[in-house]
């Protein structure tokens, strides 16, 4: 029961029940596939969402560690009382080069056959920027800069779409802004190097480095690949049932539109094209369903500035069916131990999410 309804509705208080989004079966199956994140790769948090890119309702939301709410006492680490998802920010690496990308595809200043001549390295205001391997690849094409997930090839899609064009579209994606979710303690992303005059900002943000932003507002961004180009409003409030037999639906519907239906459709079988014969070699595709997705693997900033050698974060995101998507499913895990990339931590964990979904909800195969 509540008695205050000032966040949600004007008007004078009433008593009554919230009744959420969150559907208990995929918060079980979601928890279990974190905690075995964390057991097998000792991280420090791995989190995730289950959220319908379409309209933002969340299935599920989890982080663990976590509490017991009923032991709060038994907690030995304050810090497990914040919500990872909406009150932290984390620079979430290669997950993000799909906004940019698509950037450039609404801009039309590339296409998915555009090509450019990877040297393995390009040097950007006296920085060097390499691949995560170093090594050069040729002649290569849009496709394949999400297939490898080449750096040098988000600096050439970052030369060809412009610094200022750059900004306004992840400006308008909302990474440096409050999704407003029905949820306490939201904070904001840091984006404030996208103002910088330097080239370089622009590059680095194009991978998901230099630039922190929240788990949610990540997840808002990322549905507008699949869902059409419209910016969803993320939220966990159903309706609200009064003690007085009224009840009341909020209007979650968003017409904010960031990129145009084509591109939605171009990115998005860019990123089924990655799942069909990029991730893990192809050996994990759905042969009756199209799932479009990217992995993340960034390097985690030190206190004492730069970036540890050996630690990072690794993230996930899927939506599926590909062209009317359902779900997407988007996982993270902060410093495991004993892999250094999130194809070999986060892949299976998001499968077999997938593949849980599917069946649980029965969804038709699409191809």
């Amino acid at each position: 029961m509540f008695s205050d309804l000032s966040r949600l509705f004007e008007g004078e208080r009433a008593d009554g029940d919230i009744v959420t989004t969150i559907e208990p079966t995929v918060q079980s199956e979601l928890e279990r596939a974190l905690v075995s994140v964390e057991k097998k790769w000792r991280s420090d948090t791995t989190a995730g969402i289950i959220m319908d890119p379409r309209t933002g309702e969340i299935y599920a939301m989890a982080a663990t560690p976590s509490f017991d709410p009923n032991q709060i006492a038994a907690a030995k680490d304050a810090s497990v009382f914040s919500n990872p998802l909406i009150e932290r920010v984390y620079e979430m690496g290669s997950i993000i080069k799909p906004l940019a990308m698509a950037a450039a595809l609404d801009a039309e200043v590339i296409t998915p056959k555009t090509t450019y001549d990877d040297t393995g390295y390009v040097i950007v205001n006296t920085a060097r920027i390499s691949n995560f391997d170093g090594r050069a690849r040729g002649v290569v094409s849009m496709q394949r800069v999400l297939g490898e997930s080449l750096n040098v090839g988000m600096a050439f899609v970052t030369r060809k779409l412009g610094n200022d064009s750059l900004t306004s579209y992840f400006k308008a994606f909302g990474l440096g802004e409050e999704t407003g979710i029905d949820v306490p303690g939201e904070i904001p992303g840091l984006i404030s190097n996208l103002g910088s005059p330097r080239d370089v900002e622009h590059v680095t943000a194009s991978f998901g480095q230099g630039i922190a932003i929240t788990p949610i507002s990540t997840v808002r961004a990322l549905s507008a690949l699949g869902n059409g180009g419209i910016l969803p409003n993320p939220h966990i409030v159903r309706r609200i049932d009064y003690v007085s037999g009224v009840s009341k639906t909020p209007s979650y519907k968003s017409e904010n539109r960031v990129l145009s239906t084509a591109t939605s459709e171009t990115i998005s079988r860019m990123l089924v094209e990655v799942v069909d014969t990029s991730l893990l070699g192809g050996t994990v595709k759905l042969p009756h369903y199209s799932i479009a997705a990217k992995t993340g693997t960034a390097q985690i900033p030190s206190p004492d500035g730069g970036y540890y050698k050996d630690r990072y974060l690794h993230s996930f995101f899927g939506y599926f069916p590909a062209f009317e998507p359902r779900f997407i499913v988007f996982l993270f895990t902060v410093y495991p131990k004993g892999a250094e990339y999130a194809s070999h931590t986060l892949t299976y964990p998001f499968m077999d999410l997938a593949k849980f979904l599917i069946h649980y909800y029965d969804i038709a195969p699409d191809r």
